[in-house]
């Protein structure tokens, strides 16, 4: 289980912080601090990032309210100020949460869903300045270590059905001329393997486009793997062969560190 060692960048991202805390402590089961700050990874131009956590019942009756009035507050309050002139694109990101994670439909040409990402960010890696109730340690026993495992076969199952699905389009989509739609496909199975890496290792993700060192080297302790995923996009030239190679490589990756003996690779042929 990760332990969370929270650290703000700037005295102007604590005060921030510690209004909002005052400021919906009465109002919420849990203020949550989020993201780089949880971690104590952020700079002086991280935002912060922070969640409002309600029961259900209460985020259904009072979830739209609580939101007008943070942007009214935030819009007029000078610790925002403050923090917005402490770094480039320091802000507050803050979202109303009900605690209901449920998987959302995972697009052929969209990249992951964010089921995984949710709950770890929330739940795993969030660091709570306020809890008001019980209702977070509640999630967390319900959620951790990881869901069940029959959803963890089936969640696995699926995210490698699109990542195959993307890698596979590469090969009939680079003698076409097609270069860039080859890179975006490369790119969003690079994302779906990873959310396929981390189901395979009961492991909830932080991000899958930033904080790849920290996830495949300190978190799952794969040092190797992190050089070889730099390497899928070290591409000389995007209108040869290489990036056919790079999938290639990617789908080898795929089958030695997220298998799944049950499933065919699956092409859309709708989109070709």
């Amino acid at each position: 289980m990760y332990t969370s060692k929270p650290a703000y960048p700037t005295p102007a991202h604590a005060a921030a912080a510690q209004a909002i805390a005052e400021h919906f402590a009465d109002e919420t089961e849990a203020v949550l601090l989020l993201n780089s700050c949880a971690r104590g990874k952020a700079s002086p131009d991280s935002c912060l990032d922070m969640a409002l956590l309600l029961r259900p019942e209460q985020y259904a009756a009072r979830g739209a309210s609580l939101e007008n009035v943070w942007e009214e507050w935030y819009g007029s309050a000078p610790v925002f100020r403050g923090l917005e002139a402490a770094g480039h694109f320091a802000e507050v990101h803050l979202d109303v949460i009900s605690g209901v994670y449920a998987p959302t439909e995972h697009g052929w040409t969209s990249g992951p869903d964010a089921f995984e990402l949710e709950i770890g960010n929330h739940l795993l890696y969030a660091h709570p300045l306020v809890q008001s109730g019980g209702y977070w340690d509640e999630l967390r026993t319900q959620w951790l270590p990881y869901y069940s495992e029959e959803m963890r076969a089936e969640r696995l199952a699926m995210v490698r059905k699109f990542c195959l699905n993307n890698l596979d389009h590469i090969p009939l989509y680079s003698p076409r001329g097609l270069p860039f739609q080859c890179l975006d496909r490369l790119y969003n199975a690079h994302r779906e393997f990873l959310q396929a890496l981390f189901i395979s290792r009961r492991v909830y993700p932080i991000a899958y486009d930033k904080w790849i060192h920290e996830q495949v080297v300190e978190i799952l302790g794969l040092p190797e793997l992190y050089t070889q995923l730099l390497e899928l996009f070290q591409i000389q030239d995007l209108q040869s062969s290489e990036i056919v190679e790079k999938s290639e490589h990617l789908r080898e990756l795929l089958n030695r560190y997220a298998p799944d003996p049950r499933l065919e690779p699956l092409i859309n042929t709708d989109e070709l």
